[in-house]
């Protein structure tokens, strides 16, 4: 005997099979695990309740005449400044002006590092009648160390 080992060598390809096995199962697995047969039910209604028992008689005022028209409650004139301050940072963020902008009573504080960079006046000018409209009366653009840069009235 010349050459060779005396370590035997292993076959390994029963274990790249077995692992192929599970992995193809797993696949299945998941392929299948969203399906269903079923359709979807939808969730029972609930059916009014009635009261059985002495009701209260109604008072109505017949004197006025019948109106079609409903009854309309005061809804908010104007758009959310919540959602005025959302918009106002996403622009400022798309424009590289990194500022949190947050809405306090009937004014807007915009804290940036870059209220004195030239692009900052016409973003917060084109905000500014948005949130005029919403009610507010104050915008602010504060820098981070606390300097006011602008502070102007709606």
């Amino acid at each position: 005997m010349s050459g060779g080992t005396a370590v035997e060598e292993k076959r390994r390809w029963p274990l790249y099979v077995g692992l192929g096995v599970v992995v193809l199962g797993v696949i299945v697995i998941i392929k299948m695990g969203g399906k269903s047969d079923q359709k979807p039910t939808a969730a029972p209604v609930q059916q009014p309740t009635t009261q059985v028992g002495p009701q209260q008689p109604t008072n109505v005022d017949t004197s006025q005449p019948f109106n079609d028209q409903p009854i309309t409650t005061q809804q908010p004139s104007g758009p959310d400044p919540a959602a005025l301050a959302s918009a106002l940072e996403r622009d400022l963020k798309r424009q590289r002006l990194w500022a949190n902008v947050t809405v306090d009573g009937t004014k807007v504080e915009v804290r940036s590092g870059s209220c004195s960079e030239p692009a900052m006046a016409p973003a917060l000018d084109g905000a500014a009648a948005g949130f005029k409209a919403a009610g507010l009366t104050k915008l602010r653009c504060v820098e981070q160390s606390g300097r006011v840069v602008t502070d102007r009235d709606l």
